[in-house]
C-alpha cells in the first residue's frame, strides 16, 4: 500500500474486535476503514486472542513501514487520580504514589501494568495503566508486520485531548462507546488551565433503555459521591449507544442537558461499526 505524506494507520483494539484504518491529515479522505476482524473470545488467553485477530487483520494488508497509532478500549485500561505525597520531589515518589493508589482502587499489583501520567509533584494528577502483557503482544505483532508504533493510548485519553479546549464552564465531559460511558467530572471552580480541573474519571456501563432521566440520576449520584455540585451540562462524544438516542434532545426542567460535541465533519463517524469508531478514536483527522 503506497503511503502519501501525512498519512498514517490507526488500530482499534477491544476485547471483541480489532480494526485498521488509514488517517490522512492533508489529502484524500481523512479517515478510511481498511479492515475489521472479530475476536474469538478466550478467557484463559485473551491477549493471545487479540494478537491472533491482529495477525489475521494485518495479513490482508500491505502495511510494512507505516507508522501506526493504537487506541485501546477503555475496558482494557485503568485511569485514576493520584495525590502526590507531601514533600515529593522525585519521579520515584510520584510513581510509588500512583502504584499504591492503583492497588488500593483495583486490588491488583501494579507490576503487571505499565503506568503513564502527567507527573506533578505539587498537584493531583491523573494516571493511566495498560496491561504489560497486552502491550507486549501489540509490540510483537507490530514487529512481525514491520509497523512503526508511534503511540498507544486509552480511548478516553485521545478523546479528552481532542475536545478539552472546547469544554464549557460548568460542564462535565463524557465519552460513550459500546454501552460504556466514561465520565470526566470537572471542577469549574478549581484554578488551572481554563479555570477547570478534572476531579475524577468514572467508567460506567450503560444499561439497556437508559434515557435522559437515567443520565441525570447517574450524574447527580456521581457528583454526590465526589462531594461536588452536579454539572450544568454533559458534553458528549463517541459512537451511538442503543440507550442514548434521546440524551441530546431538549431536557426537561429537572434533567441535566446533554450536548453532542461532534458536528459536521467530526460527526462523520455515523454508520461506522464500534470497532471502526474505536480506531477513529481521538484522531483530529
Amino acid at each position: 500500500m503506497r503511503r502519501i505524506i501525512g498519512q498514517s494507520l490507526r488500530i482499534g483494539v477491544a476485547g471483541q474486535a480489532v480494526s485498521l484504518a488509514r488517517v490522512s491529515r492533508w489529502r484524500g479522505e481523512p479517515f478510511t476503514v481498511l479492515a475489521e476482524h472479530a475476536i474469538a473470545p478466550s478467557a484463559e488467553h485473551p491477549f493471545d486472542a487479540i494478537a491472533n485477530a491482529l495477525r489475521a487483520l494485518l495479513g490482508e494488508q500491505d502495511v510494512g513501514g507505516w507508522p501506526v497509532g493504537i487506541v485501546l478500549a477503555d475496558e482494557l485500561t485503568r485511569m485514576w487520580r493520584v495525590t502526590p505525597p507531601p514533600g515529593a520531589t522525585r519521579l520515584d515518589d510520584m510513581e510509588a504514589a500512583a502504584g499504591l493508589r492503583f492497588q488500593a482502587l483495583y486490588g491488583e499489583a501494579p507490576s503487571a501494568w505499565r503506568i503513564a501520567a502527567d507527573w506533578n509533584a505539587t498537584e493531583p494528577f491523573f494516571a493511566a495503566a495498560m496491561p504489560r502483557a497486552l502491550l507486549a503482544v501489540l509490540e510483537l505483532v507490530a514487529r512481525e508486520f514491520k509497523l512503526s508504533v508511534v503511540g498507544v493510548e486509552p480511548h478516553f485519553v485521545g478523546a479528552w485531548n481532542r475536545w478539552r479546549r472546547g469544554m464549557k464552564q460548568g460542564a462535565w465531559f463524557g465519552l460513550l462507546h459500546d454501552n460504556l460511558l466514561t465520565l470526566a467530572a470537572i471542577d469549574a471552580a478549581a484554578k488551572g488551565a481554563g479555570a477547570q480541573s478534572m476531579r475524577a474519571i468514572r467508567a460506567l456501563p450503560v444499561p439497556a433503555g437508559a434515557d435522559a432521566a437515567w443520565l441525570t440520576q447517574t450524574l447527580k449520584r456521581e457528583a454526590l459521591l465526589l462531594d461536588m455540585p452536579p454539572p450544568a451540562l454533559l458534553q458528549l462524544c463517541g459512537g451511538a449507544s442503543a440507550g442514548a438516542a434521546g440524551w441530546t434532545r431538549a431536557a426537561g426542567a429537572s434533567q441535566i442537558p446533554c450536548e453532542a460535541l461532534e458536528h459536521g465533519r467530526h460527526a462523520a463517524g455515523a454508520g461506522l461499526s464500534m470497532a471502526a469508531l474505536l480506531a477513529r478514536g481521538g484522531s483530529l483527522a
